[in-house]
């Protein structure tokens, strides 16, 4: 079966309660084999989940072909003293943290809809109707042997710093790009 990208239906959300199981459930079998790494747990990131849910700004959109979820994406409104800026590796140029930027936290593209321009059309979406100026996300470099960070950096994403949020979890490199 061949899966286009213009066949998914694209759906905003801004209350975790009706995509709850869905965002746990894609996010379950996209890292099926991380699972076992305790910071990729399905129970440490429904934790993540349920804190980034309150945070301001919160919202999401979910891809579905017909009634199959196939992906989604959710981001939260960073402000000047987020937590965000500070776990920082390096310091940032002021202007970083006072340019009203979202954080596009996760992105999630189930196998059978990657490559097919669904994760691209999902990040758009959700970032189309934003007010902030500028998006910023935080990749494991080493993630498809560096092709997840080369496509963001396709979508004309920056590197501006690293930092670790967790102890047990990865090394991540922060982008940074305007939405408009």
């Amino acid at each position: 079966m061949t899966t286009t990208s213009s066949s998914i239906v694209l759906r905003h959300a801004s209350d975790i309660e009706p995509v709850w199981s869905t965002l746990i459930e894609v996010y379950a079998e996209v890292r099926a084999d991380q699972l076992h790494r305790p910071h990729y747990s399905v129970e440490r990131y429904g934790e993540r989940l349920a804190r980034h849910a309150h945070d301001p700004g919160w919202e999401a959109v979910v891809g579905y072909d017909g009634a199959e979820p196939v992906g989604y994406a959710y981001v939260n409104t960073l402000t000047a003293d987020d937590r965000w800026w500070k776990r920082m590796k390096t310091p940032l140029p002021a202007d970083c943290t006072t340019t009203p930027t979202v954080a596009l936290k996760e992105i999630m593209v189930r196998e059978q809809w990657r490559k097919t321009g669904t994760a691209r059309r999902i990040h758009d979406e959700l970032l189309a109707s934003r007010p902030e100026q500028r998006v910023s996300l935080l990749v494991n470099a080493e993630a498809g042997g560096g092709k997840v960070l080369a496509l963001y950096e396709s979508w004309g994403y920056t590197k501006i710093s690293e930092q670790q949020p967790s102890p047990d979890g990865p090394v991540l490199t922060a982008m940074l790009r305007d939405i408009r």
